[in-house]
């Protein structure tokens, strides 16, 4: 039975279980969906790393450790690739996960976050996100806070989301944005030569959602689950994508003929003795 079909079996009979009991021992991390799930063990995004801050000072700022470090691993890319340049992030989940977690359908389990765009003036200088503003089809949208018009930066998005479809480890799943935000993206890209596999990738994982919202003023992020985190409770409800894996790897089994002689056929010394084996490894 297959690793998803097997988690789906376990998250059914027992209830849809909202957290780990006496019954799943082993359940940790992001235990069951996006929409429908908890947290355990979650680990909080660093509020100033490298090239990234938080864009409010709250308690949902929690992920799987693998999402979280993702996350700060593409932002520092972007800082050292284009440096002035800061990533507001918005909700990922609270510490533990679950229960209605308003504005959002998900959010739940720890495979969630909120990306907020980066931005521009309108000559081209970087300036710190404005919240979430809408961007159209221009690649323009108002901040309301300074009274002006800010531009989308098209080459750092570009970078970011690069970096997010590349970092297998990242497991992205899908990059919830706008059709006219991802259209700019992959123009850019084209238009820049850049990788062909990378492009498909971005292609193949960005979509406008529906229903959820345009998702016109950020890129909301999901990780899928990996094979160990499926045992632990992850239920995987997204596509499979063709570059990243999911069943645990098998272990080289040594042939039954072999493993039976090295266990039972005595150690002969250099002058022929049978010695038993000895229980030491070799240095």
């Amino acid at each position: 039975m297959r690793l998803f079909e097997i988690s789906m079996v376990a998250f059914v009979a027992t209830g849809c279980i909202r957290a780990p009991s006496p019954l799943t021992p082993g359940w940790h991390g992001a235990i069951g969906t996006a929409s429908h799930g908890v947290l355990e063990g979650g680990v909080e995004l660093s509020r100033d790393a490298p090239g990234l801050r938080w864009l409010h000072a709250n308690d949902r700022h929690f992920a799987i450790g693998r999402l979280v470090a993702a996350i700060e691993r593409a932002a520092a890319f972007v800082e050292g690739e284009r440096p002035g340049a800061i990533l507001y992030v918005g909700d990922l989940s609270t510490r533990t996960g679950g229960s209605p977690f308003y504005p959002h359908f998900s959010h739940r389990s720890g495979v969630d976050a909120d990306l907020l765009f980066y931005t521009t003036t309108l000559d081209g200088a970087p300036t710190p996100s404005p919240g979430f503003v809408h961007f159209g089809a221009d690649g323009l949208a108002w901040d309301d806070i300074r009274g002006r018009a800010v531009r989308l930066d098209v080459e750092r998005e570009w970078l970011l989301v690069k970096r997010l479809v590349e970092d297998l480890d990242a497991r992205v799943e899908w990059l919830f944005v706008s059709d006219v935000v991802a259209a700019m993206l992959i123009e850019w890209a084209v238009a820049r030569g850049e990788s062909a596999y990378t492009i498909e990738r971005a292609r193949e994982v960005m979509l406008e959602p529906h229903p959820g919202g345009v998702h016109d003023d950020h890129i909301h992020v999901r990780t899928a689950c990996s094979p160990d985190e499926v045992v632990s409770g992850c239920i995987p409800t997204g596509p499979q994508r063709r570059w990243l894996a999911y069943e645990l790897s098998q272990p080289t089994e040594e042939p039954i003929a072999d493993l039976a002689r090295d266990l039972l056929e005595p150690i002969i010394d250099e002058e022929g003795a049978s010695q038993p084996p000895s229980s030491s490894p070799e240095p």
